[in-house]
This record gives structure tokens, C-alpha cells and sequence, in this order.
């Protein structure tokens, strides 16, 4: 008896994740039937470009012209390229329209084993999806079932130099509110709690001392008291604390109301992450280190989190990453994006993030009005009012500036070269 019970869990959770996503599958595979086996890919190409992190640029090119691109950043991201190009053969001559096929034929290798490989894997899978967009003559968003949002929230890291003095904090408040982008969330960490000659943290030590904690109670007022409550905030943490500071530290922030507390311990799932969202006033986020949903599964069924956080590159892509969130949604959890990638990986993080429906916040780098957004052509704000629009034209329905890719590609690099 205990062996079927086990087995009708394991079939449960098997088909609860699956079905939404065969479901659109089956959608997106009577789309492309027209295409089948008539179209092959031809060559994977790279370039690198530079900036705050290493974007790995992937492009996948058709025989019959059109192609498709994607971002399979890092930071530093040593080893994507070269493992995008240890499984380029793979694919050379096969149907771009056999995503899923493609994907799940690399075998062991498409479980990543290690961040690398799963980002090169990832790269390709985008790009895949941007190529078929063309081919189709339809957005991405139309291909992963259609749009609950037309535009999708953003948030930036825009953080006060020191919030333990209110000074600098309403002088941070002050540029919130004037920033043309328009952003209505910021995401940053204790660690601007610290006074200005604190020598920092000591990394063997998970844990936070009473005048810390009371340093990170003050800094969080004095951030709701200037900014108001029509901004949200979010503790931004790096997996550092044990159980019970990380409990100790949800409660010192609770009255100000943060959207989220993220990733304040140790990545892999234990009930301690159970304890954590039992005991804590603030939802819990976390998920940005996930390798595709299987990390996700005890987290979810465990109550070990509140808000799932996955990146598109280090879950395998727009597919495996769907249905993450169709894990998540059969248990009423709602998702959000972590997201540091260009706007490349941006504009494709908003595409997906518009196709989930219980959907709460994506990260961004960009929107800061400079060269960062000018990567690709548009016209005027890339980020208004807060928000990204979905793109309405095939693909991912964005085209690279290649003056601004010139300029800020790593040394030794050349144009898809």
C-alpha cells in the first residue's frame, strides 16, 4: 500500500506539472506543423558582450533566412561559449521548429551539470524560440500560449548609500520618485545598514547580532517613511544566514511591509525553508539558482516558499521555466523573475512573464538610460512608468543596434563573429 501511495504522488505531481504545459505544446506544435521538416538550422553563432556582467549573445541561423537570437549571460560566465559550441553539431541540420525534441534529445547533458552548461543550453532553447516566432510570423508570448499582461512590472537595485541616515534616505527617495523610467520597486540588501566604518561582514558567521538586527529594523523605517507605500521594497539577501537568523530577520523587517525576503539561506532545500515560511510575517522568494523544476518541486510541495523566483538561463529556457510556474500555480504560489541579464534576456524575460498568470515582479538591470538599453533599437523609454511592454512583432520582436554591440563588445570579439 505505501509503495502505490508513493507512486500516485509521484504520478500526480508528474502530470500536475505537465499537463498545463502539453497543453500549449499541443497549440504551438499545431502552429508550426506547416513548417515541419522544412526548415533546418544551419549554424550557431556567438559573440560576448561587456557590461556590468558577460552577456553571451547566441544566435541560431535557419537555411531558409530567417534567424533567432538570445542571451545566455553570466557573470563572469566563463565556459557558456565554449559549451554552446561543444553542442553546436548537435543541432546543426535538425527542425528549429522540435524545441522540446531538440532539447530533451541532448540527454543527460540537458540536466546541466553545472551553471554553464545549463545557461548554453538555455541560450539555444531562447533562441529556438525567437527563430520559430519569425518563421511563424508571430510574438514569442503567442507561442507559450498567449498573454495575461501586455506589460509586465520591473524592478531596480536603486538603493540608499546609508539607511541608517535619514539624509541620505530621503535624498535616495527623492531620485526614486524623479527617475523617468518610472520604477515603483527596489530591491537591496542589510548590508546598507552597516555604519560607514563597519570593516563588513564576516562570511563564516550565518548569523546577525541584536544591534544588527536593530540596525536592519531602523534602516527599513527610515526607507518606508520616505519613500511612502506606493513604492514596494524587497530584502535582498545571498543565501548567508542559518534558520533562526533568517526568521530574526524577516521579523525585523515585517512592518514596513517588503514585498519579499529572498534568498536569506543556503540555496538546496531543507525543512528549515518550511520553518522559515511558517514563522514568517513576509513572503518568501526564492528560486533564482533552481536547475529547471525538479529544484523547484520540494520547495513547492513543502511550503518551503512563498514566491518562486526562477531565471530564465538557469532553468533550461522559456519551456522547462513554464512549467516551473505551472508547478507553482497548481499550488497557488504566485512567480516573479530573477533577472540581471541585457536587455536581451530582459525583453525575453518579459515575453514569458506576460504568458504566466498569477505573476508579481521581474528584476532588471536596465532601464537606467543608457547604452544598456540602447543595445537594442527602440523608441523612446525602454522602461515607463514602471512597466515593459511585450513586444508585438514576431519573435521576440527586438533587433540588435549594432553600433552599440560593436562598442561594447569583449576584447577580441566581432560582430557574430
Amino acid at each position: 500500500m505505501m509503495c502505490a501511495t508513493m507512486l500516485s504522488r509521484r504520478t500526480f505531481l508528474r502530470t500536475l506539472a505537465a499537463a498545463p504545459a502539453a497543453s500549449f505544446l499541443t497549440g504551438y506544435h499545431l502552429m508550426a506543423a506547416p513548417m515541419k521538416g522544412k526548415v533546418k538550422i544551419r549554424d550557431i553563432k556567438t559573440m560576448i558582450l561587456q557590461g556590468p556582467r558577460t552577456y553571451t549573445l547566441v544566435k541560431v541561423e535557419s537555411d531558409a533566412g530567417p534567424f533567432g537570437i538570445a542571451d545566455a549571460y553570466g557573470s563572469p560566465g566563463a565556459g557558456v561559449r565554449e559549451q554552446i559550441h561543444a553542442i553546436r553539431e548537435y543541432f546543426i541540420g535538425k527542425d528549429p521548429t522540435q524545441i522540446d525534441t531538440l532539447i530533451v534529445g541532448l540527454g543527460p547533458h540537458s540536466d546541466g551539470s553545472a551553471h554553464h552548461f545549463m545557461r548554453a543550453i538555455a541560450g539555444i532553447e531562447m533562441a529556438l524560440w525567437d527563430l520559430n516566432g519569425h518563421l511563424l510570423g508571430v510574438p514569442v508570448s503567442t507561442l507559450l500560449g498567449g498573454r495575461f499582461r501586455d506589460k509586465v512590472r520591473v524592478y531596480n537595485h536603486a538603493a540608499p548609500r546609508n539607511m541608517l541616515d535619514k539624509g541620505s534616505v530621503r535624498a535616495w527617495a527623492d531620485a526614486c520618485r524623479a527617475d523617468p523610467s518610472g520604477f515603483r520597486g527596489h530591491k537591496f540588501g542589510p548590508q546598507h545598514t552597516k555604519p560607514e566604518n563597519d570593516p563588513g561582514r564576516d562570511l563564516a558567521n550565518r548569523r546577525l547580532s541584536t544591534e544588527e538586527l536593530r540596525n536592519v529594523r531602523i534602516g527599513f523605517e527610515n526607507v518606508r517613511e520616505a519613500i511612502g507605500w506606493d513604492h514596494d521594497i524587497m530584502v535582498h539577501n545571498h543565501w548567508e544566514y542559518d534558520v533562526r537568523t533568517s526568521i530574526q530577520l524577516a521579523e525585523a523587517v515585517a512592518d514596513m511591509k517588503p514585498l519579499w525576503l529572498e534568498d536569506p539561506m543556503p540555496v538546496a532545500y531543507t525543512d528549515g525553508w518550511k520553518a522559515l515560511c511558517a514563522a514568517s510575517r513576509v513572503p518568501i522568494c526564492t528560486g533564482e539558482n533552481w536547475f529547471r523544476r525538479a529544484d523547484a518541486v520540494p520547495f513547492v510541495i513543502n511550503n518551503g516558499v512563498d514566491i518562486v523566483n526562477p531565471d530564465l538561463r538557469n532553468t533550461g529556457g522559456f519551456l522547462e521555466t513554464k512549467r516551473l510556474a505551472d508547478l507553482a500555480d497548481a499550488f497557488a504560489m504566485p512567480v516573479a523573475n530573477h533577472n540581471t541579464g541585457c536587455v536581451l534576456n530582459t525583453m525575453a524575460t518579459i515575453h514569458w512573464a506576460s504568458t504566466i498568470r498569477d505573476y508579481v515582479h521581474c528584476e532588471t538591470v536596465i532601464g537606467r538610460r543608457d547604452w544598456m538599453d540602447d543595445v537594442i533599437v527602440h523608441d523612446g523609454l525602454v522602461v515607463k512608468d514602471g512597466f515593459i511592454p511585450a513586444p508585438d512583432k514576431p519573435g521576440l520582436g527586438v533587433e540588435l543596434n549594432p553600433d552599440v554591440v560593436k562598442a561594447h563588445l569583449a576584447t577580441g570579439e566581432k560582430w557574430w563573429g
